[in-house]
């Protein structure tokens, strides 16, 4: 297993831990986030939040208890469009909110972003290649990845969403000038519709600054004893790094 590189070392290490609040509403949500305590400080809220109501309402609500908040819609429509949106979001006081489109879609949010920072989505953790050649893509899943990695560096994108596997070929091809945000963390064996998986300490060895996770810790008997254990080994890890 490679050495840990802190390639960001200024995220507090409580923050590298995204909790995916992937519940169907927002009072549901709510309860989470009171059940889980300090044991988390940043949420990811995503589409199934979106559409069951209340999402720019517990947006606020996480933003006024001092939570970092990750807006993942992915947006994706024509240019002008996603500016505008992103524009709007950047007034909310999220941090974080993915695009996953082309050039034009990717320059329009970083030319709206205000203090929003903009991640490009790669590759989905649900694809393997298998699911990239149906989609018309011929290569693998780390070819594609360093390509759209390569590509939001240049517009000016602050970091990119990807798997851990592909995390340490970004950590060498850019060396931190993107920051890295890891899903589909498993901490044990994966049993579920992630493909691309890695555990806690290998995201973070391989390059990742953030990992985000969901069920594994909101499915657990104890959530918050959950968090807070996963909390402890990336504290450990970083700890031992010298960060």
């Amino acid at each position: 297993m490679p050495d840990l590189t802190v390639n960001h070392p200024e995220i507090p290490c409580e923050e590298r831990l995204i909790l995916a609040l992937d519940v169907d509403d927002a009072k549901r949500a709510r309860e989470c986030v009171e059940q889980l305590g300090d044991s988390v400080r940043f949420y990811k809220l995503g589409l199934e939040l979106c559409m069951a109501g209340g999402y720019f309402e517990l947006l606020d609500w996480l933003v006024g208890r001092g939570c970092r908040v990750f807006v993942d819609l992915k947006f994706f429509d024509v240019p002008r469009t996603v500016g505008a949106a992103v524009r709007a979001l950047s007034r909310t006081g999220a941090t974080f909110a993915t695009v996953h489109g082309n050039d034009a879609m990717l320059r329009a949010a970083v030319e709206n972003r205000g203090d929003l920072q903009i991640l490009a989505v790669t590759v989905l953790t649900s694809l393997d290649s298998g699911d990239l050649s149906d989609l018309g893509f011929a290569c693998d899943p780390e070819q594609l990845v360093v390509s759209r990695a390569r590509r939001a560096l240049e517009l000016g994108c602050d970091g990119v969403v990807c798997s851990g596997l592909e995390a340490a070929r970004l950590r060498e091809e850019f060396s931190g000038r993107l920051k890295v945000v890891t899903p589909g963390i498993r901490p044990v064996a994966n049993v579920d519709d992630q493909k691309r998986t890695v555990d806690v300490e290998q995201a973070f060895r391989n390059g990742a600054d953030h990992i985000v996770m969901g069920r594994p810790i909101l499915q657990a008997a104890d959530p918050a004893e959950a968090a807070r254990a996963v909390q402890a080994r990336i504290a450990a890890l970083f700890s031992g790094a010298g960060a």
